[in-house]
């Protein structure tokens, strides 16, 4: 359901084969249509190799297992940020508004907050993993990005990094060319 809210979609996975696992052999026949209704390329990576794509009775049905592999084709194309992902198991459950804050105590932006606008709080997140002044940032998606600026040593940087807001943390991306 669009409606569903989840800060982890492993429940959704395990609610659905839970479901399908207490009757199993009048409910087997349910499995691809449940599992078309979970965003599985939102589950983590590991989760999703280690724990759905070697799920016995996924294997057993070829659509069930044709939408697991769909899946993981999805989560390399995110992981590798490798163009636009449209499919449903990639969108986001429910599109809401996230505001998100950089700064910090001094005159380096050394953190990341969430501000909950029902709540009425601001929430710290990750800290940025390298500090910085005089950078840019913008949001695609669910990811965050900071790119060049200033770092400690103040020398220029074309160092790209990148706050993914469904798995809560920062990586590397490659450099820009120009800084």
């Amino acid at each position: 359901s669009e409606e569903l809210e989840t800060e982890d979609e492993r429940l959704v996975y395990e609610s659905a084969m839970n479901w399908i696992n207490y009757d199993l052999n009048k409910r087997h026949c349910y499995l691809p249509e449940l599992l078309q209704t979970v965003r599985l390329a939102l589950l983590p990576a590991i989760y999703l190799m280690e724990n759905v794509a070697t799920e016995e009775l996924i294997a057993k049905h070829r659509k069930s297992k044709d939408i697991v592999e769909e899946a993981i084709r999805c989560k390399l194309k995110i992981l590798q940020n490798d163009g636009v992902v449209t499919s449903l198991c990639a969108r986001p459950r429910k599109t809401g508004h996230a505001l998100f804050l950089l700064g910090g105590q001094t005159f380096m932006c050394d953190k990341l907050y969430l501000v909950d606008q029902k709540a009425k709080e601001i929430i710290p997140k990750a800290d940025i993993p390298s500090p910085r002044k005089e950078f840019s940032a913008c949001a695609i998606g669910c990811k965050v990005y900071i790119t060049g600026g200033r770092g400690s040593e103040n020398g220029v940087s074309k160092d790209v990094w990148v706050y993914d807001t469904l798995h809560e943390e920062w990586s590397k991306a490659a450099p820009m060319l120009v800084a």
